[in-house]
């Protein structure tokens, strides 16, 4: 806490040395592009407010990102090149403003030619090409429509120089090398005097005073490098802190991840090295998938024998979901969960072996998006339903101790090469004693769309087992719409909500015609239908056990109730209530959760 407060100190104090010097950050050298000239003061730029430079210098950047100066009653320079020590500026005239021309004097203006001799020229505007006439400069751009413009010197003799179909349009006094030399203007200025303070090395600024003429100082400049320098130290430090903070939190993880595994050497899954999960993978040749957890590639262990190989992520958590998957896979022998066959924790690198399964999920066949046509048929539909709910009885009540899966999605039901259901992912699990029924926990767990009410808010009921129910429902009534469940892209609003949808036309005795091809498709459907509106409902002790899902399921379709309407509001009517009294529970006890 105490190195917290330092560094909050720390910063707090840069952050007001910096804020201190934001006049001298808003009034910093800039320039109009990485190779034009530099730009401090007496300079300016328009964007920069009137304090940062004197009057007079100031300079705007052209849309080509050209540095432009453009003194009162003279021409519009381009400036290429500023020597503050000389107190020089030299540029290129724009020819092309006839008025900055015929106007154009120095007198009102800071900057005085560095040559001391000016020439009166004479423009003349012709009709015809006199490239060629004696005298004549080409001017490279055009006052009047389109007709070529040439300048004379006004002193020179015009016996000799073709002026015909020319007429003159003004006359203007300028350097004589503009024409006879490279086309660039060099100016000096003499007022301020900030060339001074350039060679002694120090910086050059407008001195605050109520003086109505602006006064020049010359100051120190700020050692930058001495601030610069000691905010990297302090970042350093800061990094180096941060750095040895999450080793420090990571070896208490690899810590508990090492005494587990210690505990768990008596149990079958066999433990890896990363370079052997890097030869079981051929260096991670063949991927299956990704998702938030990390990355899971094919493998094999042998030639008859494929893996799947999960590599977690190396910032995912402290390794809690890593330990709930090898503790809770490796006592799990069921057919419908997936094996766990091995593990990885070597360093920081983490992984799970698991049996491969050729079929992927059963995501991939019940949800059209995937672009997989392939149906599975209402008989095929029926078994995988009854598998994943063995399995989740299974957990509920087969292990020596109660494991709430708490992520039951189509995402997670693997298929093996007979479309055998498997269910996977337990990452989110928790164990708690078979004699209890719930499980206190911090925060929601699962994906949204199969998470339980009382999961995000207790008014519905404790978090138990029941929440596992009611995932699977919202998986089953997948299964039979061939769709999600929310799905806002249906022109039928009331068809948004597909449970509530088929709750009304069951209740209603109403055809719900889902890819129905023959009668004893329809049956099937209704009854996958009934009993995945019996899970979802909105409170725990209305939802059915899963061994009694698991009769439900195996038994005749005719002899099923329909549930009450899990979507109504509190005031429900007698019948309601008396169908509901088919599935309560008694009191379900709050227990903590078993790590």
């Amino acid at each position: 806490m105490g190195i917290s407060l330092f560094f909050f100190f720390l910063f707090m104090g840069l952050f007001a040395e910096i804020n201190g010097r934001s006049q001298d950050e808003e009034c910093k050298a800039s320039r109009c592009s990485h190779h034009g000239p530099v730009i401090p003061f007496p300079f300016w730029l328009k964007h920069q407010s009137d304090h940062c430079g004197y009057p007079e210098f100031e300079l705007s950047c052209s849309e080509n990102k050209q540095t432009i100066l453009e003194p009162p009653y003279s021409l519009k320079l381009s400036v290429e090149k500023i020597n503050y020590t000389s107190q020089e500026i030299i540029g290129r005239p724009d020819y092309c403003h006839r008025r900055k021309f015929q106007n154009f004097n120095l007198s009102a203006s800071p900057f005085q030619f560095t040559e001391s001799y000016l020439r009166s020229f004479s423009f003349f505007s012709c009709s015809e090409n006199k490239a060629k006439s004696y005298g004549l400069k080409s001017i490279p751009c055009s006052f009047l429509s389109s007709d070529p413009v040439y300048a004379i010197e006004s002193s020179s003799s015009l016996d000799f120089t073709n002026l015909s179909s020319c007429r003159k349009v003004f006359k203007a006094t300028l350097p004589h090398y503009i024409f006879y030399g490279e086309n660039h203007i060099s100016m000096n200025w003499s007022i301020p005097m900030c060339g001074n303070c350039e060679a002694k090395g120090k910086k050059c600024q407008r001195k605050k005073s109520n003086s109505t003429e602006p006064e020049i100082e010359c100051i120190d400049k700020p050692a930058k490098e001495v601030i610069l320098g000691f905010l990297h130290l302090s970042l350093g430090i800061f990094i180096i802190f941060i750095v040895y903070r999450s080793n420090k939190l990571k070896r208490e993880h690899k810590i508990n991840i090492q005494r587990f595994l210690e505990d768990y050497k008596a149990l079958k899954p066999s433990r890896y090295s990363y370079a052997d999960i890097k030869k079981i993978t051929n260096n991670f040749k063949d991927k299956l998938g990704q998702g938030g957890y990390g990355t899971v590639y094919k493998g094999r262990l042998s030639n008859e024998v494929f893996v799947a190989v999960k590599i977690l992520n190396d910032f995912k958590g402290n390794g809690e979901e890593f330990i709930n998957e090898v503790r809770t896979m490796g006592t799990i022998h069921h057919v419908n969960v997936v094996r766990l066959v091995g593990f990885c924790a070597d360093g920081y690198k983490r992984a799970l072996i698991c049996e491969f399964l050729p079929n992927d999920s059963l995501e991939k066949f019940i949800f059209s998006t995937f672009g997989n046509n392939r149906s599975l048929g209402w008989c095929k539909l029926h078994d995988i339903a009854i598998g994943i709910a063995k399995g989740i009885e299974y957990l509920h009540q087969g292990c020596d101790q109660r494991i709430l899966h708490f992520d039951i999605k189509p995402h997670n039901i693997l298929l093996d090469h007979n479309f055998n259901p498997k269910i996977s992912d337990f990452g989110l699990a928790k164990l708690c004693s078979k004699e209890q029924s719930t499980v206190s926990v911090t925060a929601a767990r699962g994906t949204m769309g199969y998470i339980a009410p009382e999961m995000l808010s207790r008014n519905f009921g404790s978090v138990s087992y029941k929440s596992d129910v009611y995932s699977f429902g919202m998986l089953l009534l997948e299964m039979v719409g061939g769709r999600k469940n929310i799905n806002v892209t249906v022109e039928n609003i009331s068809q948004a909500y597909f449970p509530e949808w088929l709750y009304n036309h069951l209740d209603q005795e109403q055809e719900v015609h889902i890819r129905i091809e023959e009668e004893n498709d329809t049956k099937i459907a209704k009854k996958l239908s009934i009993i995945g509106l019996w899970c979802i409902q909105w409170y725990p002790s209305d939802r059915p056990l899963m061994k009694v899902v698991v009769r439900m399921l195996e038994r005749e379709e005719d002899n099923l109730v329909m549930p009450p309407n899990p979507f109504a509001s509190m005031g429900q009517t007698s019948t309601s209530v008396k169908r509901r009294k088919a599935f309560v529970q008694p009191g379900l006890t709050v227990i903590s959760e078993i790590e």
